[in-house]
């Protein structure tokens, strides 16, 4: 008599987590993120030197066995510094990211699922808000409601949400006439229901990929906010701030530019590498019958 053999279903992130556990460029990024997010919430424990603990005698200083990153112009350790500005540039780059995740997710979801009129008067509204200079509009709003930090991520992630808006409704329009769709539909599911379980998470590839994109983007516009004036303030720092400093100084201490531009291509070379292991990983059409 033929064995049988019995077939245990999985569910789609547990079968994503096998296939991204066998991307070692994935695995990578996700050990370095990891151990970036775990720095950044030890910092208080672990930084050598106290944020503000400054020696003016000192002045800047090359790398060596008592500062191991050097210090700036202060006499300030610049590897503490990078390690509470790397709080901050984490916490603008995700939370603010999530933000625009949430709005474009479901913006573009909706345009492109219902279509027709709505779509038309949604996307207009996207095309006049991209014709918009954004900056201004997040100058206008910390101006206005003062200098928050938890204001200055939904202020970036309120104008970082357009373009995923767009990515996210190609895709819904796209899939809404598949098979599984239709058979959503037969079964009696509502609209949002649909929407929710079945539409949304065949976007995630797209939305992986261009969110890797955002989080060092969204580094970046706080850093120029922060050169303004606007966003992130002295003694305070962030890894932006810090290379903005550095190019300043560059010719005289180039290790102020270095360290802190290493920081944030780390970061980018770990969200890179993590995207795409995650965008194969989570992709509907690579998944086991």
């Amino acid at each position: 008599m033929a064995d049988a053999i019995e077939e245990h279903g999985t569910s789609l992130w547990k079968d994503a987590w096998i296939k991204l556990s066998k991307n070692r460029l994935a695995l990578f990024g996700l050990a370095v993120l990891i151990m970036l997010i775990l720095t950044s919430l030890l910092t208080p424990l672990i930084a050598p030197y106290g944020y503000e603990t400054q020696d003016l005698d000192m002045g800047a200083t090359a790398p060596s066995l008592q500062h191991w990153l050097g210090t700036d112009i202060f006499g300030r350790d610049m590897l503490t510094r990078i390690m509470y500005g790397g709080r901050v540039s984490l916490m603008v780059g995700f939370i603010a990211t999530a933000v625009a995740l949430v709005i474009g997710i479901s913006w573009g979801a909706i345009a492109g699922f219902f279509g027709g009129r709505l779509d038309a008067i949604m996307m207009r509204i996207v095309d006049v808000l991209y014709a918009l200079p954004f900056m201004i509009f997040i100058i206008l709003l910390m101006v206005v409601f003062g200098r928050n930090i938890l204001l200055l991520f939904l202020a970036i992630g309120a104008v970082e949400w357009l373009t995923m808006a767009r990515i996210v409704r190609s895709q819904v329009m796209a899939l809404r006439n598949q098979e599984f769709v239709e058979a959503a539909n037969s079964l009696g599911l509502s609209e949002w229901t649909i929407i929710r379980r079945h539409i949304i998470p065949n976007t995630l590839g797209p939305v992986i990929v261009y969110t890797t994109l955002t989080i060092p983007s969204v580094m970046l516009l706080e850093a120029f906010l922060s050169f303004l004036g606007l966003g992130i303030q002295p003694p305070e720092s962030s890894w932006g701030l810090l290379i903005n400093y550095g190019v300043e100084t560059m010719e005289e201490f180039p290790w102020l530019l270095i360290f802190p531009g290493i920081a944030l291509s780390l970061t980018l070379f770990a969200l890179n590498f993590l995207g795409d292991g995650l965008r194969d990983a989570l992709d509907p059409r690579t998944s086991k019958d």
